[in-house]
C-alpha cells in the first residue's frame, strides 16, 4: 500500500486545483513545491501593507461564469478593470487600441470614422500582401503608426528578436475598439483577489500534506515510491533531463523598488514602456490591484530575458520547431505509466488563469471517466 494516492509535483494554480479536487474526493494527496513558498507564479508577498504580485502582474479574467463561481468559493473578488497605459518615448496612450488611443495619436481624428480610415490607409502600405512576419501581420491589423509607436518596441524587447524575423502567428489578432472603451479585457468577469492570490492556493491546499524546499527530480524515485499517481506540472524537458534537447523559452527578471516616501508613483497599476531604448517592458504599481491608499508604495520594474537550463521559464516559443521538440517529449510521457504531466510547464503552454483551473479539472475529470 502506498502511503497517497496521488504525489503532485508543483504548488502552482494547476497543481493546486488538481489537489483540492482529489481530496474533495477522499483521496489522500501530498503536494511537493521546489520553491519556498505556495502558489507558483500567482504568488503575493506582503510588504509594508501591499501584496505584490511577486511574478508579474496577474489579473483574473474570464467569460466563464461556471469558473467565476468556483473561484469565488475561495474568496472574495474587487472589481479592479485591466486598463494599462502606454508610454511611448514620454507621450502616455491608452491600451488597449482604442478611440482614446487614436485622438491622441492623431489629432485629426474624431469619430470612429475617422480611426477606421486612418488605419486602412495605413494598412495599404502592404498592397494586400500576405503577412509572412510579425512586423507585416500587425501593420495589416493597426498600421504603421500603432504598429511602430505601441507594437514594435515593446514586442521586440519581449521576444529579444526583431519583428520582422518573428512568425507572424505571434499576434493571430491584435484588440482594436472603436469606442472609447479602455478595459484590456472582453471577459465578462474579471478581478483580484480581496487579500492576495495567496488565499485561494491556502484553501485549496488545507486539507493535503505540503513540503516546501523540496525538489522532486533530485529524488524522483523516492518520491514515487510514495504514491500511486504522480502528478508532475514542471517542465516536461527537465523532467527527462533534456535528454532530446530543451523546449525554449523566454524568461522574466524583476526589480523591486520600496517608495517609503511616495504615495503615488504612477497613478496606475500597469505601464507599459513600448519604446525599444527602455530596457524594461512595463512597471507595475501594486497598490491600485488592491486600491490600498497607505503611505508609500512597491514598484516593480519588468525585464524580458533570455532562458537558460536553471532560470524560470514562463513564455513558451511555441514555433515550429520547439512544437515538434515537444510532441516527441510527449511521445516519452506516454510511457511513463504512474506520471501524470500538465500544467502550462508539462504541458509546453502558455494558459490564462481560468484556463489554467478549466485545464486542471478536466483532468479530474477524465481519470474518473477511466
Amino acid at each position: 500500500m502506498k502511503k497517497y494516492d496521488y504525489l503532485i509535483v508543483g504548488a502552482g494554480l494547476f497543481g493546486s486545483t488538481f489537489a483540492y479536487e482529489m481530496t474533495k474526493r477522499g483521496y489522500k494527496v501530498l503536494v511537493i513545491e521546489r520553491r519556498n513558498h505556495l502558489g507558483g507564479n500567482i504568488y503575493c508577498e506582503n510588504i509594508n501593507g501591499i501584496n505584490v504580485h511577486k511574478y508579474g502582474a496577474h489579473i483574473f479574467h474570464t467569460s466563464d461564469k461556471a469558473l467565476w463561481d468556483y473561484v469565488h468559493q475561495f474568496c472574495e473578488f474587487n472589481n479592479y478593470i485591466n486598463s494599462p497605459i502606454a508610454n511611448y518615448k514620454g507621450t502616455l496612450y491608452n491600451l488597449p487600441f482604442n478611440m482614446n488611443t487614436f485622438t491622441k495619436l492623431w489629432p485629426d481624428v474624431i469619430t470612429p470614422s475617422d480611426a477606421f480610415q486612418k488605419i486602412e490607409s495605413q494598412k495599404q502600405m502592404l498592397n494586400g500582401k500576405k503577412p509572412e512576419n510579425l512586423e507585416e501581420q500587425a501593420i495589416s491589423l493597426v498600421g504603421e503608426d500603432i504598429y511602430e509607436k505601441l507594437v514594435k518596441g515593446y514586442t521586440e524587447k519581449q521576444w529579444n528578436r526583431e519583428c520582422k524575423d518573428l512568425p507572424s502567428f505571434i499576434i493571430k489578432r491584435l484588440p482594436v475598439r472603436f469606442t472609447f472603451n479602455n478595459n484590456y479585457f472582453n471577459d465578462r468577469y474579471q478581478g483580484i483577489p480581496i487579500g492576495g492570490y495567496n488565499i485561494i492556493i491556502e484553501k485549496m491546499l488545507e486539507k493535503c500534506d505540503v513540503k516546501l524546499n523540496t525538489d522532486y527530480l533530485k529524488s524522483k524515485e523516492e518520491y514515487n515510491a510514495l504514491a500511486s499517481k504522480v502528478l508532475y506540472t514542471g517542465m516536461i524537458d527537465e523532467y527527462f533531463d533534456y535528454q532530446l534537447g530543451n523546449l525554449e523559452y523566454r524568461s522574466l527578471k524583476f526589480e523591486n523598488e520600496i517608495l517609503e516616501d511616495i504615495d503615488n508613483y504612477q497613478g496606475n497599476a500597469v505601464v507599459n514602456y513600448t519604446d525599444r531604448e527602455t530596457p524594461y517592458t512595463r512597471i507595475i504599481e501594486h497598490k491600485y490591484f488592491e486600491f490600498s491608499e497607505q503611505c508609500g508604495t512597491i514598484i516593480t520594474k519588468e525585464y524580458p530575458s533570455d532562458w537558460h537550463v536553471g532560470d524560470e521559464a514562463y513564455y513558451p516559443i511555441n514555433d515550429e520547431k520547439n512544437t515538434k521538440l515537444y510532441e516527441e517529449y510527449q511521445k516519452l510521457a506516454l510511457n511513463e505509466k504512474q506520471v501524470i504531466f500538465g500544467g502550462r510547464l508539462g504541458n509546453y503552454q502558455y494558459y490564462d488563469m481560468d484556463k489554467t483551473i478549466k485545464a486542471a479539472l478536466q483532468l479530474v475529470e477524465s481519470l474518473r471517466e477511466d
